[in-house]
């Protein structure tokens, strides 16, 4: 089992930058895949990036290319999410999420360990 905590969410504005973290607790981080999703008010949870154990393989959602970075050091048991030129539809509550699947899946029902969320609102 592991447990996640996220943090380094808050209000920017446009065009600026947050680096998002997710702290890992339990045993093992490296064998998860971790990802991002993120959930805007009324609206479904969607994934924005996500890393393999080994941080070899990443993937992003077409709205993050270019403009997110995620990576992690497991020696820390963190995973971060860096998202620069923010516009204001990114705004929402970003959540990590852990699968012990082999592969980074977009779908949210195939992580199994959520964290609480942290919020990221951008401003116009």
């Amino acid at each position: 089992q592991v447990q996640l905590v996220e943090s380094g969410g808050g209000l920017v504005q446009a065009g600026g930058s947050l680096r998002l973290s997710c702290a890992a607790s339990g045993r093992t981080f490296s064998n998860y895949a971790i990802s991002w999703f993120r959930q805007a008010p009324g609206k479904e949870r969607e994934f924005v990036a996500g890393i393999s154990g080994g941080g070899s393989v990443t993937a992003y959602a077409d709205s993050a290319k270019g403009r997110c970075t995620i990576s992690r050091d497991n020696a820390k048991s963190t995973v971060y999410l860096q998202m620069n030129s923010l516009k204001p539809e990114d705004t929402a509550v970003y959540y990590c999420a852990a699968t012990l699947r082999l592969y980074i899946s977009r779908s949210r029902l195939e992580y199994d360990y959520w964290g609480q969320g942290t919020q990221v609102t951008v401003s116009s």
